[in-house]
């Protein structure tokens, strides 16, 4: 019961803010969702994540094992839902990324602490870091239609990223006043993502609930599967195999459909992903948590 509650409280202000977007367009009001998605992915989420990653500190021990079975893993995974995809006959510019890269951090993180502590706080915080690498280089290649590796290059996600993980590795911080700074533009991100997310749900068409539905529900059953393989084979112990398998499991992250929404992929149909895998998420985390603690 209190894992429940755990995940209730963490997933419901995902609700709330996204029903605030809702409701803006419902009541008729303007918003420019464009604009939005360009501050969002442009200057917002590269700051909150150069922040996160450079202040956190994980011991040194942690980090190899962890890392290689965190890399395994999405490999799996990645292979996994590329099986799923094409079964589905499904776009894959829409489809492939965001069904690969879980929500590990506004999900991930606080379930990691709540459910193992601190111990747990540090492996999550290492396998954010690979997925996130993994999904603004690999994820926007995939989701930006390929061709020229210059737009990776270019998107400030991955500069970001990089940069927080190379200070995160040599234990460097910026001067206070700038860290202040970055600390509160990058506060913009996630009520920024999870309104336009409401937006875009508001504009969401029936006929692709059923479809998101068996996807989330395949996607989760693929990364707890390959999870559970890697962390098995290098021989994890109990605390960074449950991590990893929860880290992995995540449901589809906001910044999917703000990165859907960038590069003209379907938006909606990755909305649809977004609302529909974190309400089963609620349902399939608790059970999986049950069995690792």
């Amino acid at each position: 019961m209190n894992v429940i509650l755990t995940v209730l409280e963490i997933v419901s202000p995902v609700f709330l803010l996204a029903l605030i977007g809702y409701l803006w367009v419902k009541f008729g009001f303007e918003y420019r969702i464009q604009f939005v998605t360009r501050m969002a992915m442009t200057l917002a989420v590269p700051c909150l994540i150069f922040v996160a990653l450079m202040q956190t500190e994980i011991a040194p021990e942690a980090l190899t094992t962890v890392s290689l079975a965190t890399i395994l893993a999405y490999a799996l995974v990645t292979v996994g839902i590329l099986i799923l995809v094409l079964i589905a006959r499904a776009d894959i510019r829409t489809y492939l990324a965001p069904l690969i890269m879980g929500n590990t951090g506004n999900l991930g993180l606080p379930l990691a602490l709540f459910a193992f502590g601190d111990e747990g706080l540090g492996y999550a915080v290492v396998i954010f870091a690979i997925m996130a690498v993994y999904s603004f280089t690999f994820g926007v290649w995939l989701v930006s239609g390929g061709g020229s590796l210059m737009k990776v290059v270019k998107e400030p996600l991955v500069g970001a990223t990089l940069l927080g993980g190379l200070f995160m590795w040599q234990g460097w911080e910026t001067p206070p006043f700038l860290t202040n700074t970055l600390e509160l533009v990058g506060q913009l991100a996630i009520p920024l993502m999870l309104i336009t997310l409401g937006v875009a749900v508001a504009r969401l068409k029936p006929q692709g609930v059923w479809r998101a539905v068996i996807l989330s529900l395949v996607k989760a059953a693929v990364c707890i599967a390959g999870a559970w393989a890697a962390g098995t084979w290098m021989g994890l112990d109990p605390v960074p195999l449950a991590v990893l398998i929860l880290q992995v499991s995540t449901p589809v992250a906001v910044t999917s459909y703000l990165l859907a929404e960038k590069y003209e992929a379907d938006a909606d149909a990755v909305a649809g992903l977004v609302v529909v895998s974190t309400l089963l998420s609620v349902g399939y985390i608790p059970l999986t948590l049950a069995f690792l603690i």
